[in-house]
């Protein structure tokens, strides 16, 4: 096979490869490296690349299959973001405030590595993930396969990076506030926001950030489905999910932007949630009008848990005096969230997630757009405040951060491309635990209007 078409196999092709013997996985990594050596120093989609740690996992994966092992991932390449543990490497969460090496894998990465895969490196993200770009006084800036003068999205974009342009097959990613889901859409791929605590976030769950879920970037549904049957642990059955239809349901479609937001969806991101409407209606779905619940309740809760949150993951760091201005900034008026209004706070969100919940007592899904716009110019932000960025971030993406308060799945879904040759995508929301809904409702997508062949100008 040719190299490029190597790389873009994906997790299920590269492992079928690999067990048809078509080739090695010290061959697969060493492809992987170079393609990380040749491309990265136009992207940045790498904070840390491992070369020799990498192929001495390659061959100890090449040594278990010769000795019958047949794990999932046995051989696959893999990435993994800067805010997940791996043993004896700083988690710099995109600052250079975090100093001491981490003393053991994340249970997530355990899982994985013990499915087979080969960790060629750290992803970028922006400081302590808080901004949908990726970009950092201490990594600098990321940018997108498809167009370098656009973001890849944040706060998994190095991730995205890594995978759209064929680096590796797929990289983990975790979303606080859509930051699977973005990177996503900017970066035309799949990414699914799975049900909270679905997969074990130890020992970062000790941050009590409890909107945060671990997921993967990749360019396909069943892709996606495979790394999440390993990363959730046994009897997910995602990778099922993905293989069969979802039957005729009933989907509900919103564009409605949150109260208290101003903002307008261009023409062409419209036109893509129109069209995913109609082609779920050709599909034979039943697609009707929906209105998510939204209160100034809800925005006060959201917006008081994420200032608490943003407060105490900068009170953890190593070096507070190396966080960017705008870092403290944000972290600032989480102060005044005293523990007793946290507790307030969150029963607050507990009677939206009940509320919000009752939409799909009338609907299986709900579909949404994803952003308001396709990937907007890298840098577009710079130099600006804590409070503007936020205020710009809140029209450009809001439509993601309610389903991480309430913790239900959500997906970004490819839906195309603009006129200017950037992707665009549109969000798939399940019912509380129904991932396998949503996998099987995304596969039903993907064959009706692949996506995966088209590949970006940097690959």
């Amino acid at each position: 096979m040719d190299p490029s078409d190597v790389a873009f196999a994906g997790v299920v092709g590269q492992a079928e490869l690999l067990r048809r013997g078509e080739v090695t996985s010290r061959e697969l990594t060493q492809l992987t490296l170079d393609r990380i050596a040749a491309l990265d120093g136009e992207l940045n989609a790498f904070g840390a690349v491992y070369p020799e740690r990498a192929l001495e996992e390659a061959d100890a994966a090449d040594r278990r299959r010769q000795n019958g092992d047949q794990s999932p991932l046995l051989g696959v390449p893999m990435a993994i973001k800067d805010e997940v543990d791996i043993a004896g490497e700083v988690t710099s969460k995109g600052t250079g405030a975090f100093v001491t090496p981490a003393t053991a894998d994340a249970e997530v990465v355990r899982r994985v590595r013990e499915a087979g895969s080969v960790i060629v490196g750290k992803t970028t993200m922006p400081e302590i993930g808080l901004w949908p770009f990726t970009e950092s006084i201490t990594w600098g800036v990321t940018r997108n396969p498809w167009d370098v003068e656009r973001t890849p999205g944040g706060s998994s974009g190095g991730s995205a990076a890594a995978v759209a342009s064929g680096m590796v097959p797929s990289a983990l990613a975790v979303d606080g506030a859509g930051s699977i889901r973005t990177p996503a859409a900017c970066c035309g791929l799949y990414g699914l926001k799975p049900q909270r605590d679905r997969v074990s976030r130890y020992p970062h769950d000790e941050d009590r950030g409890h909107w945060i879920c671990v997921g993967t970037l990749t360019r396909s549904v069943l892709d996606t489905a495979v790394v999440l049957d390993v990363m959730a642990g046994p009897g997910a059955g995602f990778e099922d999910a993905a293989r069969r239809e979802p039957g005729r349901l009933r989907i509900g479609v919103s564009d409605r932007f949150p109260t208290g937001v101003r903002g307008e969806l261009t023409p062409e991101v419209r036109n893509a949630l129109e069209r995913t409407a109609d082609t779920l209606r050709e599909l034979g779905h039943e697609v009707v009008e929906s209105e998510i619940p939204s209160r100034p309740a809800h925005i006060r809760a959201i917006v008081g848990l994420m200032l608490r949150g943003i407060h105490d993951f900068v009170e953890e760091v190593d070096r507070p005096q190396r966080l960017e201005h705008r870092t403290r900034a944000m972290a600032r008026p989480g102060a005044r969230i005293s523990d007793r209004m946290l507790d307030r706070l969150l029963e607050d969100e507990q009677a939206m997630t009940a509320e919000v919940g009752t939409l799909f007592d009338d609907i299986d899904v709900l579909l949404t757009p994803m952003m308001s716009e396709p990937a907007v110019p890298a840098q577009v932000m710079e130099g600006r405040g804590a409070s503007r960025t936020y205020l710009w971030e809140t029209r450009w993406v809001p439509f993601n951060v309610l389903w991480n308060a309430t913790g239900q799945p959500a997906a970004s879904v490819p839906a195309g491309f603009s006129g200017g040759g950037l992707p665009l995508a549109v969000q798939l929301v399940g019912r509380h635990h129904d991932e396998t809904t949503l996998l099987s409702l995304s596969a039903q997508l993907e064959a009706a209007r692949p996506w995966a062949a088209r590949l970006p100008p940097i690959s």
